[in-house]
């Protein structure tokens, strides 16, 4: 395995990528990248990165900033449980650690949002500890390697890889070996078309030598994808000199936690809308007749990690506000200040379709 460990090594000062978060040892810079980069490519998180890091250059000032703000900043990323924890987190280290880092991954992975991938990324890039860091890039080149049968979204398989990722690990240099793990897997060990005619490793290799390189790692089946459909109600109120427009904060253990979107009525098949329909739907929602129906929009889809989201917009203007204690969380916001609310991807692209926010 010696052999091994230092030929990745080499490879990894050789070919490494300049990356922002690999300049530093400073643990918040190294959180921050790792939170943005959990299922997110680099090249979509980067800019994210840069944007986090230039509003809020240190924990203090993410712990102090209005978590609306964070997620406004967040939209369009997705996964928003890690904004969420990346808000409770900064608060945490600044209210208890006294704006440091613990420097274990023993208390690190105590912490919102810190599972055993990143809290053995802080420890080891930030702290040096020797803790191995196992993503899906480690799992995929160490089960080619080694030739793991076992699924690595098993217990069996992912225990079997990180004890493999232990052995491996070199004790003096983990901040090294960590990342050059992680980068031969998303450089040169990819998921499609690995480039075994490059690889350092190709003779040592299982899947290689054995003509099983696409067949691992094994993986157990996928759950199956859950369709929704969302019926929006998009409300407007015309007052005397500006025009309003009511958003719900959506504060459920659900998708989009603390994001805002609209008044919904949710089915679990596609319905057809009628005047009817919207009527009667809009009744038992805001108590109110005295509407005039507008325009129903295409529908709009968005792909979450199981779930596919199919949502069709109804604007409805109302002549009289409206009840909000109707709707929990139910607000009135100027229709020019509609872009300073965090909304789903799905909603921010139907607002800019609509000519609601530019």
């Amino acid at each position: 395995m010696a052999e091994i460990t230092d030929s990745l090594i080499a490879w990894y000062e050789r070919n490494k990528r300049e990356l922002p978060w690999r300049n530093t040892v400073n643990p918040y810079l190294i959180w921050m990248s790792e939170i943005i980069l959990q299922q997110t490519r680099v090249d979509q998180g980067m800019d994210y990165y840069l944007k986090f890091v230039a509003r809020f250059p240190d924990i203090q000032a993410l712990a102090s900033a209005p978590r609306d703000e964070v997620f406004k900043l967040w939209q369009g990323l997705g996964y928003y449980n890690r904004a969420e924890n990346m808000v409770k987190t900064a608060r945490l280290i600044v209210e208890q650690y006294g704006g440091n880092f613990p420097e274990k991954q023993a208390q690190l992975i105590k912490l919102p949002g810190i599972g055993p991938y990143t809290s053995a990324a802080i420890a080891s890039i930030a702290f040096n500890e020797p803790v191995p860091v196992v993503d899906g890039n480690v799992y995929r080149v160490l089960s080619r390697i080694f030739g793991v049968k076992e699924p690595v979204n098993s217990s069996k398989g992912m225990q079997q890889v990180n004890d493999l990722a232990q052995k491996m690990m070199d004790k003096n240099k983990p901040a090294v070996f960590n990342q050059a793990m992680m980068e031969f897997g998303a450089l040169v060990c990819t998921p499609a078309g690995p480039s075994c005619a490059v690889c350092p490793f190709r003779q040592l290799c299982y899947a290689y030598r054995n003509g099983v390189t696409e067949d691992l790692p094994v993986r157990q089946p996928k759950i199956k994808v859950k369709n929704r459909y969302f019926y929006y109600f998009q409300i407007e109120y015309a007052g005397e000199k500006e025009t309003f427009v009511y958003l719900k904060k959506r504060t459920r253990k659900d998708i989009w936690k603390n994001l805002y979107d609209f008044v919904v009525v949710e089915t679990n098949r596609k319905t057809a809308i009628t005047d009817r329909w919207i009527l009667d739907h809009l009744d038992e929602k805001i108590k109110t007749k005295d509407v005039t129906l507008g325009k129903v929009s295409k529908e709009y889809r968005q792909r979450l990690t199981h779930q596919l989201i199919h949502a069709v917009f109804i604007r409805i203007i109302v002549h009289k506000k409206i009840n909000t204690a109707n709707e929990n969380s139910l607000i009135l916001v100027r229709k020019d200040h509609l872009a300073e609310y965090p909304v789903p991807r799905l909603i921010e692209q139907y607002l800019t379709d609509e000519e609601l926010i530019k």
